[in-house]
């Protein structure tokens, strides 16, 4: 069983950075592909990001391509969401997700392994 814990989320404003972290325990970290993803107020949950076990080529929603990156550090259990140039869009309860296999998922349903969210508030 895996848990997962984000931090980093906060109220910037527009055109600001914020770096989301995700720090995973109960499990073997670098067995896990993982997935961001948030949820605005009064809309479905939506893929934002997803990496694969290896850390390489990252892929991205197209709203926060050239914007966004994500990366992770295996040695400290800890996958990053980096928001550059972030927009009143943006905001969401932001989530980050497990899953136990190689690749890289957009679907919210591949995931079993679920952070609690953190709040990101982007003013304009």
């Amino acid at each position: 069983q895996v848990q997962l814990v984000e931090s980093g989320g906060g109220l910037v404003q527009a055109g600001g950075s914020l770096r989301l972290s995700c720090t995973a325990s109960g499990g073997t970290f670098s067995y896990h592909a993982m997935g961001w993803f948030r949820q605005a107020p009064g809309k479905d949950r939506e893929f934002v990001a997803a990496l694969s076990r290896g850390g390489d080529n990252p892929i991205y929603t197209d709203s926060v391509k050239g914007r966004f990156s994500m990366s992770r550090d295996n040695g400290k259990n800890t996958v990053y969401l980096q928001m550059n140039s972030l927009k009143p869009e943006d905001t969401a309860v932001y989530y980050c997700a497990a899953r136990h296999l190689y690749g890289m998922y957009t679907s919210g349903s591949m995931y079993p392994y679920w952070g609690q969210g953190t709040q990101v508030t982007v003013s304009s």
